[in-house]
């Protein structure tokens, strides 16, 4: 293998950024039955637990930031790779459900469905777009290969 081969195998698939252009900081005070604040003051969130958890249900949770998240990111992913091929996709969404429950070794892991609705293009070209959208979104890349991640067109 020559030295080429090699730097080009090493860094094939590789997601990470090559450079840093933004960083979110959140605190976390109290865990699941307490609050989240941001650093620049844009969250103060209460959190709790889920009545499927336990909980009273009073706050928002995790997993519901993680679906907004992944979603928001997401669409935005989608909408990115529409423009670059000519495509205005206004009218889309794209819904996440994150689930949570204990995995084999003792924790909990999380499982994710995005529910992408492309109404103003054809099942074929929503397909090749979504799919394109999962290989740019930085939550598709920080969780491929970790967790369960279904995708449906409807």
């Amino acid at each position: 293998m020559t030295e080429a081969t090699a730097a080009t195998a090493e860094t094939a698939g590789d997601t990470r950024p090559t450079k840093i252009v933004y960083v979110a900081e959140a605190t976390a005070h109290g865990g699941r039955e307490g609050y989240v604040t941001s650093q620049d003051g844009q969250l103060d969130l209460k959190v709790a637990m889920p009545a499927q958890l336990g909980g009273d249900g009073d706050g928002t949770n995790p997993e519901q930031l993680f679906a907004a998240g992944y979603s928001s990111c997401f669409h935005n992913a989608l909408i990115l790779v529409g423009n670059r091929e000519g495509y205005d996709l206004t009218g889309s969404t794209v819904s996440a459900k994150v689930g949570i429950g204990p995995n084999r070794q003792r924790g909990y892991g999380l499982a994710v469905a995005l529910a992408v609705s492309l109404p103003v293009v054809d099942p074929g070209l929503a397909t090749r777009l979504v799919d394109a959208a999962h290989e740019v979104c930085p939550y598709s890349n920080a969780t491929r290969g970790n967790i369960d991640v279904t995708i449906l067109l409807g």
